[in-house]
């Protein structure tokens, strides 16, 4: 005991100095063993580490831990973690497990686990092994003769980065064949075919056919592992009881189906028609704010529809590329920023295209330069906002936890409507001497 009590200082400090280290070294223990180790360290050390973990693995060692050790790092993991360790946990310990986590947190899990019903993230299985890329050969046959004892399937050993990336694939062969101090990047197959989770299934039996595969990795649009596809699965339509049982466990999902009852669907709706009706009025009450510049320059009238209809149009590009990201999980963790500016860039591009095309016709049509001048301004700053509201409206609706997919195109339509109005009509009110 007292030598164990002298090397935990040596322990904290490794998993607080190279979580990654920390990671290597729990996957050369046995179960029992690892367990042991991480009940000594704490929760926040634990989550550290957990990222530089195969899944697999993690969440067989922490429903091993305490109720209380469980529940804290269970807060300190991020959604995506969240959600793989309660895709691979036993079926038994996921109503416990989504006790732990409050409404919000339910929601994330559910959205990240929920696939199209004709897609292979759907059907796909969770049963497979990926080790991290630095582990050495003698420790990994190691764990998989311990894993085969327990009836763990072993057709291949996948492997992953420290962040969970599908970076290759091993022959069980070449595993044994290898010397035992090398590390399974030395002997790896990095030319891995692999398949994302919203490929439909029919698509994905034929590409497994036409490469005679009779399994397949899944991964998500940033290529980290989630599951494996079988041909079997694919073949037999094969569904997991968790896949089945999403809705039920989460509560019965709130999003409205074409199955849904009337009620169901006017509660729904209601609310945000009465939402879109406010915000009418508040564009209607930008255009009663120029109403005295409108009167003197009844032109200006004419161009109203085609602003708000190039902003909405313009806004409505950007939410959709975002929504699909949204749903497709496309849109990595802090690359948010990134596509609004691009986002924004497009816009300005657009703007200043249309906003010529506009002005010039503005120009011809009415013999008046500074009109052209005045609406292929307004054209310039409504299109630049609109992507901009295309883009962040839905990212901040799905970070408040609304459903993005239900408000975001009435508050962008507000939002392109009421600035798009005021900086055409803005900019009438500065040139107006020109205009009249």
């Amino acid at each position: 005991m007292a030598s164990q009590n002298t090397l935990m200082p040596l322990v904290h400090k490794l998993f607080e100095v190279n979580a990654l280290a920390a990671a290597n070294t729990l996957e050369t223990m046995k179960d029992e063993e690892a367990v042991g180790v991480l009940k000594k360290v704490s929760p926040k050390l634990i989550s550290k580490t957990l990222v530089h973990l195969p899944e697999n693995f993690s969440a067989r060692l922490l429903i091993q831990l305490p109720a209380e050790t469980f529940s804290e790092i269970l807060k300190k993991l991020e959604p995506q973690q969240r959600t793989t360790l309660f895709r691979t946990i036993p079926e038994e310990r996921k109503e416990a497990f989504l006790k732990l986590l409050d409404e919000k947190e339910k929601k994330e899990i559910q959205e990240l686990l929920t696939y199209p019903d004709d897609s292979i993230g759907k059907i796909m299985s969770t049963d497979f092994i990926a080790f991290n890329q630095d582990l050495q050969i003698g420790d990994s046959i190691q764990k998989i003769r311990r894993l085969a004892s327990k009836g763990f399937p072993a057709s291949y050993i996948y492997v992953v980065d420290s962040e969970q990336h599908l970076v290759g694939v091993i022959n069980m062969r070449d595993l044994m064949l290898a010397s035992s101090s090398s590390h399974l990047k030395e002997i790896m197959k990095k030319d891995i075919f692999s398949l994302e989770g919203f490929l439909e299934k029919e698509k994905a039996a034929l590409q497994l056919a036409q490469r005679k595969y009779f399994a397949c990795p899944v991964v998500d649009s940033e290529k980290r592992l989630l599951g494996v596809i079988k041909a079997e699965q694919l073949l037999g339509g094969i569904q997991e009881a968790a896949s089945e049982d999403i809705q039920r466990m989460f509560g019965a999902g709130g999003d409205e189906r074409v199955t849904s009852t009337i009620w169901f669907a006017l509660r729904k709706r209601l609310p945000w028609l009465h939402v879109n009706l406010v915000t009418a009025f508040m564009a209607a009450s930008v255009v009663a704010l120029f109403e005295d510049i409108i009167a003197k320059i009844t032109v200006l009238a004419v161009f109203l529809p085609v602003v708000a209809g190039q902003g909405g149009n313009a806004g409505a590009q950007s939410l959709a590329i975002v929504m699909r990201g949204l749903v497709m999980r496309e849109i990595p963790k802090g690359s948010a920023k990134k596509l609004i500016i691009k986002e924004a860039v497009v816009g300005a591009f657009n703007g200043v295209i249309i906003g010529i095309v506009t002005g010039l016709i503005a120009w011809v049509w009415y013999k008046n330069y500074y009109l052209g001048v005045v609406i292929g301004l307004g054209m310039l700053v409504n299109l630049v906002i609109a992507g901009l509201a295309g883009t962040t409206i839905p990212l901040i609706m799905k970070k408040v936890g609304l459903d993005p997919a239900q408000c975001s195109n009435i508050i962008l339509t507000t939002v392109t409507d009421v600035m798009g109005f005021f900086a055409f009509l803005g900019f009438a009110v500065l040139f107006q001497k020109h205009l009249i």
